[in-house]
């Protein structure tokens, strides 16, 4: 929620003047029961608040949709959207996009698109990688990167990468995004080959020593390809808010 978003609570009656006053300096807004909103997050981080649906059940989703309306919901599975559309769709009258992204599973509710600020690659290593890389394009997108995506590109066919990332340095992306499970080799290689910086995600896709992606992250970690910084184990949201800081950083 921004202060123009507690304004326009004001304006229309939905709370007083000293509960406006107080969101505004406190940089929180309380929703429902027990929901502490961080209104000032973007001014202080650069990057607005995100819900994350896990832990919350759909009446919390939806007093919070409610009432800040610009919000990216993450790993929000399909039948939870479907338990909650009839009650958030009606944002639509009002000027914004309710659009859910199966795949990632995150749920944007937004007016209006963000100034373009430049661009990321996003590679997968393999098709189960998708949904993590998927998170990381979308928040990417919402935020104002204009995204280039490669996905099943992984070691094991190593030939499968080059034409991909050959096109996305042609097209000056400035931060690539590698997402990969299972040994997690993949950013090494990437980040052995480019001039920018590489953003490695490792996911929990994997079995035996590779279960729950942590072979994947130690990996990631140990590369001796300088230029990685590596999120957590299926943190594409991560990896897109890391992208944008360093887009706007180099801005």
């Amino acid at each position: 929620m921004s202060v123009r978003s507690i304004l326009r609570k004001l304006i229309e009656g939905e709370i007083s003047l000293e509960e406006a006053e107080r969101a505004i300096e406190s940089g929180s807004m309380v929703i429902g029961d027990g929901i502490r909103f961080d209104v000032s997050r973007k001014m202080r981080t650069g990057f607005p608040e995100a819900v994350l649906a896990s832990g919350k059940s759909d009446d919390d989703l939806v007093d919070i949709i409610l009432d800040v309306r610009d919000v990216i919901v993450t790993r929000l599975p399909g039948e939870r959207f479907e338990a909650i559309r009839d009650r958030v769709e009606h944002l639509r009258e009002d000027g914004y996009r309710v659009d859910y992204h199966e795949r990632a599973r995150v749920l944007v509710v937004k007016s209006g698109k963000p100034a373009t600020i430049g661009r990321v690659g996003v590679l997968a290593a393999g098709t189960s990688d998708i949904p993590v890389a998927e998170e990381a394009r979308v928040v990417a997108e919402e935020a104002g990167c204009e995204v280039m995506t490669a996905y099943d590109v992984g070691v094991a066919g190593i030939h499968r990468l080059i034409e991909p990332l050959r096109e996305m340095l042609e097209a000056d992306v400035r931060v690539l995004i590698v997402v990969a499970g299972m040994e997690g080799a993949l950013p090494s290689v990437v980040a052995g080959l480019v001039h920018v910086p590489v953003i490695g995600v490792p996911t929990s896709v994997g079995y035996g020593v590779g279960e729950g992606g942590f072979t994947a992250l130690n990996s990631m970690l140990q590369s001796c390809s300088p230029g990685i910084g590596v999120v957590n184990i299926d943190n594409g949201f991560g990896a897109a808010v890391l992208a944008v800081k360093i887009l706007r950083a180099m801005e």
